[in-house]
């Protein structure tokens, strides 16, 4: 060591690193040439050249050479008593990649196992070591060695270096001494082995090859969460056989093969007890779910920009919180699935794979319209999120057909289905340029997830984007769209799998799937495309045997239900109100007092498709009145009593059960409930019996005992009180119990019987005389105690499990064997109860039909009883229907605005008018700003909507022919999604209402031509009012500002359009010039208001009193010239007339204009 210069010679420290490397072997200090040595190892590796590495890679040698028995002059090890005290097991690098020069952990005498935080220290030290050279690598530099590279790099201040002797001096140094190094060696490791040492080096380095050794997968797993979090980085533990090798894990790897195959889902996984994201999906989930990342990869793979780090990105939850986290990320519009462990720790323990990880597999997958599970569904209403969306998944697929431009028409093939009721909707139809047919079935059906087969035209794409991508416009919550591929062979395809799909059905002896099968194979052909891959998408969620339920295939067509499209939804504020969009203050808010889930999902249809068909629309209210009148009776406060003692949601229940989803305790909760429904009515035989005599509600009360038989079959089989508890293993009585679960049952009984006669043994061979008791500590069971002072009776086959001063606590070899093979058992058991449990939900799956009949039974009771509570409001009354051959006629006797009423401190001021065919048609209707115009024309179009529901209305009287459609033009708004200005929405929706329209519809046009210029705008009032009139002959609530429309009405003849307007008072105040003060009465009266006094509006929004100054002047003045012309025209009429050049029809106008005047 003399012939070293002063730059090479080491501390104290060093000197004591140089003898922990020299200890575990890493070094060698040999007295042949090194060179040989060196080149003899680098055959094994493939070092890349980073940063001109290369040399220094090359130059660094593993120990794992020494220990597989090559020749050696190393030093023997030290004792036991260093070796305890101050080695560390180094990392295993199997390619020596990472430039630290360690090599394969052994065991060299005693090793001490080093807890989890002396892991991190010991990586640090080794990735800092080549900054200090120990003593046997500076004799190799000095020899001119392959090191000198590397020994140049690092080096040291001479000030700082002493002359030291060889390691055989250190070796005969005492103890003190060599403890005092130890501690100087432990400051320095504490002091370069900070968090970002590792990674500064990896990043100076650059990445190699072999940076991070296989940690084995399967060792990790069962070490519970703290040694998870540590998974990719390597481990003090020897290579298990088996364990993959790499930069990755046996659990990563599995990972990854199934995160490959389902990139677009967000995978959790089970990882011992926690679920845990790893990547990318951890990033996202720490962002949904206001959890921690771990940092690391994010990209799956293997990009260079993350060669620095060694493991994935991750975050975890709780088991016991997976719902709930799933819920929120279903919510949050991801698509998410989790994969669970699906073999159990005491049964991998004694199979064939216990050396591999936990066999994984991908068990569900959710997203926004299939996410049912056992703890329910998706909660899709909120305080602050707007109407509720429907819960369907619409598949829609589009073909082009004629026209472009403004003529294009597509045809459109759609269905919608409802995993959480069994609900599905189909229907195929043409749409023209402004997609009104799209949009207003989206409005009605609000899905909360598309599937899109096939490419969608632009204009289609576009309000597809729209109402799936707006928060607050459409359906109070954003949609998840999802496409699939439409080939050109799709439709023949489709056909074929459909019709393979339902004949599977007919094998398994399903008598209703024959007659579905019928039917499917009469859809048109774009909705079998849309059902096809609606069957394909559903099979990846578990969900496709909801096709098999044949009573709620319908068509969204049928010509039952009067059709209100998107824009009457919104304008009439039928499901959400237009100021913040929440349901309050909407229809649904005002006539919704259901008492259960299902009640308030029928009401909500029944709202928005009022029926045509009116038999069954006086059947319905019929059925009210009956409840109203016997409103506080005993039959109706029993219907009342039951329906309010229903908690659960039934509906989803029940098809929880026929997805086989449901829990155990929900289970016993769904069936005690029905029992409790079936029960209140079990004397129910006939109609007769039931006390009432509307045909709706008789029937619907007559098939709730039709189920009590199916109930209680099911009920006989259960343990309530573990049912209550979950708990699977005493869940069926002990008479109905499959043999499986006895045997396994009988298994575990005999073993812990066979535990308990062992204590005789273990009695004996501890040479006491009282038998010894078994304890159970911190959860291990079967313990026995055995004081310290007998510690020699003690076999030294006993495993000792822990201990305290005065005693130690043992487990036979015995008993370690028997509570493995108890632990098969009660694993076997834990299966056999699943299975069981499993087959009694398909068992009663069979019989969903009945039950799902008895649920929609009290569904209809529910909002029957609403529909009377909302009857019972003073000042409603029943509406009178007209024969359908009538002329249409609406009717109304100081009627009132249903939902105003209910939010007004005021009493709201009743309006009384009448339209009938064939006059008066229409009426053009005047009046001031804020006069009242739009809510009295709302009042008449939700009464009809009301009285066509079924529902009593807030009027005196009201007499109707049913309408077949409600068509409204209200507000202005532009369209910025399909590049339309706001008077081009203006009149594409009135250009869709006069192609739709039929004498039969009533129809609202709100102020139409007032986004164009004066002259334009009142030519198109004109003439869209003339074309009402004589062309579509419908019922027409028209109202405008431009008060020569008047003559146009008038012109028309016949009394056809009749002139009314909102009466109001004006008064002049007299202390400012021409300022007037107008008092709206909000009462409508026969005429024609000739101003719309919107200065007075101005000053109530409180306009600058300058502004308003301004305007009054040039108000008066422009009034005033049209006044000059005008009577310059009626003076030159008059000339004429008196000369007797002019026509009849020109005395008219002179007439008129003189009135005008």
């Amino acid at each position: 060591m003399s012939s070293l210069p002063d730059t090479f010679r080491l501390s104290e420290v060093e000197k004591s690193i140089a003898r922990q490397i020299h200890h575990c072997g890493s070094m060698v200090g040999s007295s042949k040439p090194p060179e040989k040595r060196q080149s003899s190892l680098t055959s094994f590796f493939t070092p890349k050249t980073v940063n001109g590495l290369s040399q220094k890679l090359a130059t660094q040698k593993p120990a794992k050479d020494e220990f597989q028995g090559g020749p050696s002059s190393s030093p023997p090890a030290p004792g036991p008593s260093q070796s305890s005290r101050s080695k560390r097991p180094l990392q295993e690098d199997n390619d020596a990649g990472n430039g630290t020069g360690v090599g394969k952990t052994t065991r060299s005498g005693r090793l001490t196992k080093r807890a989890k935080p002396t892991l991190e220290d010991d990586e640090s030290e080794n990735q800092e070591l080549p900054t200090s050279p120990p003593a046997k690598a500076n004799k190799t530099a000095a020899g001119g060695g392959p090191n000198s590279s590397r020994t140049e790099k690092y080096v040291y201040d001479a000030g700082s270096a002493t002359k030291t002797g060889g390691l055989d001096e250190d070796e005969n140094e005492d103890a003190a001494t060599r403890r005092k190094k130890d501690e100087l060696h432990r400051k320095f490791v504490k002091k370069l082995g900070h968090p970002d040492s590792l990674s500064y080096v990896m990043r100076r380095n650059g990445p190699s090859d072999g940076a991070t050794p296989g940690a084995d997968g399967d060792g990790v797993e069962g070490e519970g969460d703290d040694a998870e979090e540590d998974e990719p980085s390597p481990t003090t533990k020897g290579k298990k056989k088996g364990a993959k090798t790499g930069k990755l894990t046996p659990m990563e790897i599995q990972f990854l093969d199934i995160k490959r195959k389902h990139m677009d889902t967000l995978l959790i996984v089970e990882v011992g007890y926690k679920f845990k994201f790893f990547g990318e999906d951890a990033r996202i989930a720490a962002k949904e779910l206001s959890i921690v990342c771990i940092p690391g990869k994010f990209r799956y793979d293997e990009h260079p920009s993350e060669a620095h780090l060694d493991r994935f990105a991750s975050a975890s939850v709780p088991v016991h919180r997976l719902n709930v986290h799933a819920k929120r990320l279903v919510a949050a519009g991801h698509k998410v699935g989790v994969v669970r462990q699906i073999e159990t720790a005491a049964l991998k323990k004694a199979g064939d794979n216990r050396n591999a990880p936990f066999v994984r597999k991908l068990t569900n997958v959710y997203t926004k319209g299939t996410y049912i599970d056992e703890t329910g569904e998706l909660d899709q209403s909120g305080d602050n999120t707007g109407a509720p969306a429907g819960g369907y998944l619409l598949c829609l697929t589009e073909s082009p057909t004629k026209g472009s431009g403004t003529d294009e028409k597509v045809h459109v093939g759609i269905i919608a289905v409802q995993p959480a009721t069994g609900d599905i909707i189909y229907d195929d139809f043409e749409d023209g340029f402004m997609r009104r047919e799209i949009e207003t079935r989206l409005l009605h059906i609000s899905p909360c997830e598309f599937l899109i087969v096939g490419d969608l035209s632009k204009a289609s794409d576009k309000i597809v984007q729209h109402l799936s991508g707006s928060s607050t416009n459409v359906f109070g919550d954003r949609s998840r769209v999802e496409r699939v591929p439409k080939p050109k062979t799709m439709a023949a395809e489709a056909h074929s799998h459909v019709t393979q799909f339902y004949a599977d059905k007919t094998k398994e002896n399903d008598d209703n799937s024959a007659a579905l099968l019928e039917k499917v194979l009469k859809l048109p052909e774009s909705v079998t495309v849309c059902l096809s891959a609606m069957i394909t998408h559903l099979t990846e969620y578990g969900l496709q045997h909801i096709f098999g339920l044949t009573k709620y295939f319908q068509s969204f067509s049928t010509r039952q239900h009067m059709l209100i499209n998107g824009t009457t939804l919104e304008s009439l504020e039928v499901y959400r109100n237009s100021t913040d969009h929440s349901e309050k203050g909407s229809l649904m808010w005002a006539l919704d007092k259901t008492q259960t889930r299902p009640g308030q999902r029928l009401l909500r249809k029944w709202i928005g498709r009022p029926l045509l068909d009116q038999q069954r629309l006086e059947d319905r209210v019929s059925a009210v009145e009956e409840l109203l009148e016997n409103q506080s009776t005993l039959k109706v406060n029993k219907l009342t009593g039951m329906l309010a003692s229903i908690k659960a949601d039934l509906e989803r229940s029940l098809i929880r059960i026929y997805y086989g989803k449901c829990s155990r305790p929900e289970l016993l909760s769904t069936l005690r409930t029905l029992q409790m429904i079936a029960m209140e009515f079990h004397r129910v035989r006939s109609p007769a019996d039931t006390g009432f005599k509307s045909s709706l509600i008789s029937e619907a009360i007559l098939s709730l005992p039709a189920i009590g038989d199916i109930v209680t079959s099911y009920l006989d089989k259960i343990n309530a009180q573990a049912a209550k508890k979950d708990d699977k293993y005493s869940f069926f009585r002990e008479d109905e119990e499959t043999e499986d679960i006895t045997d396994h049952k009988l298994g575990i009984a005999g073993v812990e019987s066979d535990l308990d006669a062992h204590r005789k043994e273990a009695t004996a061979k501890l040479k006491k005389k009282t038998l010894v008791e078994y304890t159970t500590v911190s959860g291990i069971e079967y313990l026995i105690e055995v004081s310290n002072t007998d510690l020699k009776n003690v076999p030294a086959s006993w495993a000792k499990i822990s201990g305290t001063k005065k005693l130690s606590r043992f487990h036979t070899p015995e008993v370690i064997k028997f509570i493995s093979e108890r632990d098969q058992h009660r694993e076997a058991l834990a299966a056999a109860c699943d299975a069981a449990f499993s087959s009694l939900l398909s068992s009663l799956a069979a019989e969903y039909q009945p039950l799902r009949d008895a649920v929609s039974s009290l569904a209809t009771l529910d909002c029957l009883l609403s529909l009377s509570q909302v009857a019972s409001l003073p000042g409603y009354s029943k509406p009178a229907f007209l024969p359908i051959t009538a002329p249409p006629s609406i009717s109304i006797t100081e009627g009132r605005h249903p939902i105003a009423e209910h939010t007004l401190s005021t009493p709201y001021i009743p309006f009384t008018t009448g339209l009938s065919s064939p006059a008066p048609l229409a009426q053009l209707i005047t009046g001031p700003n804020m006069g009242g115009k739009s809510s009295y024309v709302r009042s008449v179009a939700l009464l009809v909507l009301l009285a066509q529901i079924g529902s009593y209305v807030p009027a005196t009287e009201m007499t109707l022919t049913p309408c077949d459609a409600i068509f409204t033009r209200m507000g202005a708004r532009d369209n910025l999604f399909t590049g339309e200005s706001t008077f081009m929405v203006e009149v594409s929706e009135t250009a869709s209402i006069l192609r739709s329209a039929t004498p039969r519809s009533l129809v609202i046009l709100d102020e139409l031509g007032r986004g164009t210029s004066t002259h334009d705008g009142a030519a198109i009032a004109h003439a869209v009012l003339d074309y009402m009139v004589k062309e579509a002959k419908c019922l027409t609530l028209f109202i405008t500002h431009y008060q020569n429309l008047a003559r146009v009405a008038q012109g028309l003849g016949d009394g056809r359009v009749k002139c009314v307007h909102m009466k109001f008072q004006v008064e002049d105040k007299g202390e400012n010039d021409g300022e007037e003060e107008v008092t709206f009465l909000y009462e409508v009266a026969e005429g024609v208001a000739h101003r719309s006094y919107g200065l007075n509006v101005g000053r109530l929004a409180r306009l600058p009193k300058q502004v308003l100054d301004v305007a009054a002047v040039k108000s008066r003045e422009m009034e005033e010239n049209v006044r000059e012309r005008r009577l310059k025209g009626a003076m030159g009429l008059l000339g004429g007339v008196l000369s007797g050049e002019k026509s009849e029809e020109e005395l008219e106008h002179l007439v008129a204009s003189i009135e005008q005047l």
